[in-house]
C-alpha cells in the first residue's frame, strides 16, 4: 500500500537530475544560503568578517537581498524589526569573536520582545575547537556559551551535511511560539570547503502550534462569564499572534475593559469605549485593575513595566495566557494557560457566555478622566504637544521605532498606535541605540511606506554610522532626534534620587550637518514646526533627519508613594 506522504517524499525527475549533477564551485556557504532560500527567506542582514566569508561569497550566487549595516549590534536591531513587522524569520549573518559578541545586546532585545531572528555566526576552523588555546584570530574557548543564556536555542554545525538540518531546526525554533532569536554556529573551514552535496531544494521547518488545554480554557471561560468586574490586560503576545480581532470580540462579548501593555500597543482600539489605553504607570489604572474580580492577562508576564514597577497586587482571580512557560505565574498566582494567544482567545470565544454590562464604559471613562486630571496638573503641555505632533505627522499604517528616551517613555503610555504591530520600542531589554537601525530593518521589509525612528541625542550616537546604510540602500526612514544635551531620563532619575546628576551631560555634533555629510537631508525644527517638518520629511522618499532641540520632562511616577 502506498501512502500519500510516501509520494510527497519521492523526488521528481528534475530534483533527481539536479541532485546527481550539482553546479560546480559551490561551498558550505552555498548550503547555508540555499537552505535559507528553501525555507522562504527573502532578505538577510549582517556584516562580513574573516571567518564568515564563505557565507557572504555564497550570497553573490543567490537571489537573496542583503542589507549590510556598519555595526553588528545595529544589524541585530534591524533583523529584530524585520521579524517583528513581518512575523517571518530574519536571518542575521555574523562573523566570529568580537563580531559575534557585538550582536548580543540586540539579541537580548529580540529575546525579550519575542522577535524571530536567526543569527548564523561563523567559528574558527574545526581544528581550533574543543576548549584549547590554539591562537586563532577571534578565538573564544566556548563561543556558543556566550549566546546560550540570551537566545532561545543554540544549534552547532561541525560538518557540511549538518548545515541544512541545523538551520531548519533553528528556523522552526524561532517561529514556534513564543518567537525568539536563535543561534547557529558554523566553522570557517566548513563554510569554505567545496561541497559535492546536492543543492538544497526543499526544507520543512513548520513551527509547532501551541494549543491550550481544553480543561483550562473551560475553567477560564466559566470564571469570566460569571465575573462581576472582569478586566483584560493585553500584552505583546496578542500582537505577535495577530489576535487583535479575537481580543476585541472577547472584550465586547464580556463587556470587559482592556488595558494594553507597552509591548502590546495597538492590540485594542485606543478610542474604544472599553479601552483603558496604556496608562499602566498610573495609580488610577493600577487601582482599577486591582479591583477586578477576574483579571484575564493575555500575552504578558506582568513584569516591571506592566505592573507599575511591581506595585500591582491583584485581589481577584487571575487567568494568564502565555506562550512562554517561564512567564506563567512568575509574578502572580494564576490559572496559567500555556498557549498561543490567538488559539487561546479563539477557544474562550467559543465557550464564554454573553455578559452585558452597560456601566463598563462609564467606569473606563472615569478612570481615564482621573488620569488626564493628574497629567494636566503637572504643567507638561510641551511634552503632550510634541507627542501629538508626531502622531499627526505619522501616517496610520506606518510603523514607528522608539529608542530609550523621554519621548518614548511618554509614548508607551500616551501614544495611540492606531493599528496593531506598528509601534515598537526597546522596552523589552531596555538598551540604547534601537530606534534608527530597527527602523531601517522595517523599511527593508516594506519599502512602500515611510518609517519613523525616534531617539534622544545620547541614543542617536549609538547609531550614527547607519546613516551610511540608510543612504546606501535608499531606505525610507525619517529619524527624529530629540536633542536635550545628554541622557535626559537618567538626568531626571539622578536629580530626583541624589539632588544632582552625574555623567549625564554630553557633547554632541551638529546632527543636521552630520546627516548632510552622509548625503541625508536634515532639518532643525521647533515644537511649533515639528508637525509640518515631520510630515514633509515622511512624504519624501529616502532617509531624512529631523532634529528637535527640546528639554522634555517625564510625568510624575505613582509607584514611589
Amino acid at each position: 500500500m502506498t501512502h500519500d506522504h510516501d509520494l510527497e517524499l519521492r523526488p521528481t525527475a528534475a530534483q533527481t537530475e539536479a541532485a546527481l549533477n550539482p553546479p560546480a564551485g559551490r561551498n558550505g556557504g552555498d548550503l547555508v544560503v540555499e537552505t535559507l532560500r528553501g525555507l522562504g527567506a527573502a532578505t538577510v542582514f549582517g556584516l562580513p568578517g574573516q571567518h564568515a566569508l564563505g557565507m557572504f561569497d555564497a550570497l553573490r550566487r543567490s537571489d537573496l537581498a542583503y542589507v549590510g549595516l556598519r555595526v553588528e549590534n545595529n544589524a541585530g536591531f534591524a533583523a529584530d524589526a524585520y521579524g517583528r513587522v513581518t512575523g517571518e524569520v530574519a536571518p542575521l549573518l555574523l562573523s566570529t569573536g568580537p563580531g559575534a559578541l557585538t550582536s548580543l545586546a540586540a539579541l537580548q532585545e529580540a529575546a525579550a520582545a519575542s522577535a524571530p531572528v536567526l543569527a548564523i555566526g561563523s567559528q574558527v576552523p574545526v581544528a581550533g575547537l574543543g576548549g584549547g588555546r590554539h591562537g586563532y584570530l577571534h578565538e573564544l574557548r566556548d563561543q556558543q556559551a556566550s549566546f546560550r543564556d540570551v537566545v532561545k536555542s543554540v544549534h552547532t554545525v561541525r560538518t557540511q551535511s549538518q548545515i541544512p538540518s541545523a538551520i531548519a531546526a533553528a528556523w522552526e525554533s524561532a517561529l514556534t511560539a513564543p518567537h525568539g532569536p536563535v543561534w547557529v554556529e558554523i566553522p570557517q573551514d566548513v563554510l569554505l570547503a567545496e561541497t559535492t552535496l546536492p543543492q538544497v531544494t526543499a526544507v520543512d521547518a513548520t513551527p509547532r502550534d501551541l494549543v491550550p488545554r481544553p480543561e483550562l480554557t473551560a475553567v477560564a471561560a466559566d470564571l469570566l462569564t460569571r465575573a462581576e468586574r472582569p478586566v483584560i490586560i493585553a500584552g505583546g503576545g496578542v500582537v505577535r499572534a495577530d489576535a487583535s480581532g479575537k481580543l476585541r470580540a472577547l472584550a465586547e462579548k464580556l463587556s470587559a475593559p482592556v488595558v494594553t501593555t507597552f509591548g502590546g500597543k495597538g492590540a485594542f482600539p485606543w478610542e474604544h469605549p472599553l479601552s483603558l489605553q496604556s496608562w499602566l504607570e498610573d495609580r488610577h489604572t493600577t487601582d482599577f485593575l486591582e479591583d477586578a474580580d477576574v483579571l484575564l492577562v493575555v500575552g504578558s508576564g506582568l513584569g516591571e513595566l506592566s505592573s507599575n514597577y511591581h506595585t500591582f497586587a491583584p485581589r481577584g482571580r487571575v487567568v494568564q495566557i502565555e506562550a512562554d512557560p517561564g512567564k506563567l505565574e512568575s509574578n502572580h498566582p494564576a490559572l496559567g494557560i500555556h498557549a498561543d494567544a490567538r488559539l487561546a482567545l479563539t477557544a474562550l470565544l467559543e465557550t464564554v457566555g454573553e455578559r452585558p454590562d452597560p456601566a463598563a464604559p462609564e467606569r473606563v471613562a472615569a478612570v481615564l478622566a482621573k488620569v488626564r486630571e493628574r497629567i494636566d496638573g503637572q504643567e507638561l503641555t510641551l511634552e503632550q504637544d510634541v507627542l501629538a505632533a508626531v502622531r499627526a505627522a505619522l501616517p496610520d499604517g506606518s510603523p514607528s521605532f522608539w529608542d530609550m528616551t523621554i519621548l518614548a517613555y511618554w509614548a508607551w503610555s500616551a501614544f495611540d498606535a492606531r493599528r496593531p504591530n506598528t509601534m515598537h520600542s526597546a522596552q523589552g531589554a531596555g538598551g540604547l541605540g534601537y530606534g534608527f537601525p530597527a527602523a531601517l530593518g522595517a523599511a527593508a521589509a516594506d519599502p512602500t511606506r515611510p518609517v519613523l525612528a525616534v531617539s534622544g541625542d545620547g541614543g542617536a550616537m549609538y547609531s550614527i554610522a547607519e546613516l551610511a546604510t540608510a543612504r546606501q540602500y535608499g531606505l525610507n526612514v525619517t529619524w527624529l532626534i530629540v536633542d536635550d544635551g545628554g541622557y535626559g531620563i537618567l538626568r531626571e532619575y539622578m536629580a530626583d534620587a541624589f539632588g544632582e546628576a552625574t555623567a549625564t551631560e554630553l557633547a554632541r555634533p551638529d546632527f543636521v550637518a552630520l546627516a548632510e555629510s552622509f548625503g541625508v537631508p536634515g532639518v532643525r525644527t521647533s515644537p511649533e514646526r515639528l508637525r509640518d517638518d515631520l510630515t514633509k520629511a515622511l512624504a519624501e522618499p529616502g532617509p531624512s533627519v529631523v532634529v528637535l532641540p527640546a528639554l522634555l520632562r517625564m510625568f510624575a511616577p505613582t509607584h514611589l508613594g
